[in-house]
């Protein structure tokens, strides 16, 4: 078996039906399985995936136990030789499977890589980064990274298009559409269950890392992210969720005065941004960032 598909799925019934069409229109010329875990839909996913894709293997739970721990279940039965995550709400344009199953021989020391990512209108989507250490906190939070040159900064989020022109080591690459080798997996551990959603594909690389692995971003693969599908386009959750795992990420990895600042910083770039988008009126992304402060406490 070449590679694993794992796929979570929360409510997405329709999203996820037309993944899998893609999935099985376009990967051709690679031994391939796909993994559905369903945490406890309700809208009659499971159903949909038995009538429809019985060639998935399908893993019902009751309740919805989280991206990380659901995704952990499937790579407990993985049989491939590289393990993908990829959310519901993608689908594929091409063969990219096979093109990032062909690409791994060029690396040495792979630990994990990335496709690029694109939006419905087939613009570029921001899916890479680096590690978010204090100064990439700060250069984020104050909008520097965003000016030209920002990706000197070595960025947490990197957000210029010209970046994604070209293949790039970097830290991290979303888990939206996440391949690492079996082997690497066995070496460094699956996901970390305590992260229910929201920052578990860093923290997964800073270990693959750590153990002397490398993490690169590769656009020759491209898949489509619709982007919060199963969230219902809410980003206010997504922002308190990714605040909270960089707080988790700090507790576990620095120390307890890192974790003071972060929380200053993070404070900051909330108070700004709700200035800033409240005087461009963009009302209704600074009222996002109020119930944020409100929620993230």
């Amino acid at each position: 078996m070449d590679i694993s598909v794992i796929i979570v799925n929360w409510n997405t019934k329709k999203l996820l039906g037309d993944c899998l069409r893609s999935i099985f229109k376009f990967t051709k010329s690679i031994k391939f399985e796909v993994i559905v875990v369903d945490n406890g839909s309700e809208d009659g996913s499971q159903a949909m995936v038995k009538k429809k894709f019985p060639q998935v293997k399908l893993i019902p739970n009751r309740d919805n136990l989280g991206f990380a721990k659901a995704n952990n279940q499937g790579i407990k039965v993985a049989e491939g030789k590289y393990v993908l995550l990829l959310n519901s709400d993608t689908y594929l344009i091409e063969n990219s499977f096979k093109k990032l199953v062909e690409k791994t021989a060029s690396f040495g020391k792979l630990g994990a890589m990335g496709p690029l990512l694109l939006n419905e209108d087939r613009s570029i989507q921001l899916s890479v980064g680096f590690f978010p250490h204090l100064p990439q906190v700060l250069w984020w939070m104050t909008f520097i990274d965003d000016l030209p040159g920002g990706t000197v900064l070595r960025p947490y989020h990197v957000d210029h298009d010209s970046f994604y022109n070209n293949q790039h080591e970097v830290d991290w690459v979303t888990g939206a559409a996440f391949l690492v080798p079996k082997k690497v997996i066995d070496k460094v551990g699956s996901l970390d269950e305590k992260i229910f959603m929201y920052g578990e594909d860093f923290e997964w690389c800073f270990r693959i890392k750590k153990a002397g692995f490398k993490v690169y971003f590769l656009p020759v693969a491209k898949i489509v992210h619709i982007g919060g599908g199963s969230v219902n386009k809410i980003r206010t959750n997504a922002y308190v969720g990714e605040f909270r795992g960089l707080e988790y990420f700090y507790k576990k990895y620095k120390s307890h005065t890192s974790l003071q600042i972060l929380r200053f910083l993070l404070k900051m770039g909330t108070l700004l941004r709700i200035a800033a988008f409240a005087i461009f009126g963009r009302i209704k992304l600074a009222k996002s960032y109020v119930e944020v402060l409100k929620m993230a406490g």
